[in-house]
């Protein structure tokens, strides 16, 4: 971890996956992200395979650099206990829906009336004021409903999920940029302020990057999607023995490919050498590159590839990434010791920064096992955190 963010308190609770990764960035740049967490604790704690019940391997791969206590915030003490955790606070994260948020007494104007420079970041599913603004979003149905699925189609056309959490994930990097955007913003401007990071609108956008395509234009003069991407043969070419990526991307790059396979019939094709044609010639294009790459190993073509600077890649097994060579020599994965789980394989940041303080980062927290520090931190004298104890709105260990 890196100490940036070193005083910015994090009150957070998000659960499963888009809310924790984007508040693991927060907690790697040094934040003090205090997880809040329901007595049964976070869903994902209890996604197999796991050591112990409240520990599984996802939630350890997105819960680092945090602290957790355990709140019952259906019971008055619990609430009186989260919201001198906010008076004491820089940002407040959630990713209930809007109504869930109200009833609880968590909206943005409940919060100001206890900390009125709050950092308020709702990650919902869809966003306040359209017509899916209640309905529930997970990974899944926002796959289906941004485009995703319809996008990675099987051969026969019908739509298929991509098998990570993307949607989840990439409006978690949404929600990172929000919040920090917000840190920032408040250090210039000395105001608190609410953002939004619907989970459908993110995926939207991101998507339509490229995939706008002609309708970006009015009137429109093509159709939606981005060609070169659509194209059937855009995808790993088959080797003597697996599979490579090869993507010759400008003019210079085609021409030294075209070489190397002994296409020279090709080489003062207009396909080939305008831009513009070259860019509605790509199925013709990647169809030449799959008719020949079963002629080399994939370890061949790379040599052959690299030598010519043309970008390119071995397709990699899940299981290849951890004994990858580059990933290897910049230690993305290291063995630590977890106090109750063991040996475990942590994923640190990706991030490297010269000009701050590098800490060990703190490994993912058990339920619950920092209650009672970070109620005396926030002031809790012993009688008081007996009373809210003993009245079941905090628990001390989990």
């Amino acid at each position: 971890m890196f100490n940036i963010l070193n005083g910015v308190k994090v009150i957070d609770l998000t659960t499963i996956v888009l809310g924790p990764y984007a508040t693991q960035f927060l907690g790697d740049f040094g934040a003090d992200v205090i997880k809040v967490e329901a007595p049964s604790g976070d869903l994902f704690r209890s996604v197999r395979p796991g050591q112990s019940e409240n520990m599984g391997a996802p939630f350890l791969n997105c819960n680092r650099n945090k602290r957790s206590i355990i709140l019952d915030l259906t019971k008055p003490e619990g609430l009186e206990a989260l919201h001198r955790l906010i008076s004491t606070a820089d940002v407040f994260v959630h990713n209930m829906r809007s109504k869930s948020a109200k009833k609880l007494g968590l909206s943005y104007s409940d919060l100001k009336k206890i900390k009125k420079d709050i950092i308020y970041c709702n990650a919902c599913g869809y966003g306040a004021g359209g017509a899916y603004e209640n309905d529930p979003a997970y990974d899944d149905t926002v796959q289906a409903a941004s485009g995703l699925a319809y996008l990675n189609a099987d051969a026969t056309g019908a739509p298929k999920y991509l098998p990570t959490v993307l949607c989840d994930k990439v409006a978690g990097l949404h929600l990172a940029i929000a919040i920090l955007a917000g840190v920032a913003a408040r250090a210039r401007s000395g105001r608190g302020i609410a953002i939004e990071t619907p989970m459908f609108e993110s995926m939207a956008a991101f998507l339509m990057v490229e995939h706008l395509s002609g309708e970006t234009f009015s009137p429109a003069n093509g159709p939606v999607g981005y060609t070169r991407l659509m194209s059937a043969f855009r995808k790993p070419f088959a080797t003597k023995d697996g599979y490579i990526s090869i993507i010759p991307y400008n003019g210079a790059h085609w021409k030294k490919f075209l070489k190397l396979i002994k296409r020279d019939d090709l080489l003062e094709d207009e396909r080939v050498n305008d831009p513009a044609l070259r860019s509605r010639s790509l199925d013709m294009l990647y169809a030449v590159v799959a008719e020949a790459t079963h002629i080399h190993t994939t370890g061949e073509w790379l040599t052959l590839l690299h030598s010519a600077d043309i970008p390119c890649a071995k397709v990699n097994r899940l299981d290849d990434l951890l004994t990858d060579e580059h990933l290897s020599d910049v230690g993305l994965f290291e063995f630590v010791d977890h106090p109750t789980e063991g040996k475990i394989r942590n994923i640190r940041s990706a991030f490297k920064m010269d000009g701050a303080e590098s800490l060990p980062d703190k490994l993912a927290p058990n339920l619950g096992g920092n209650s009672a520090e970070i109620l005396s931190e926030a002031g809790f004298n012993d009688a008081e955190v007996a009373r809210i104890a003993g009245s079941g709105g905090v628990i001390m260990s989990g």
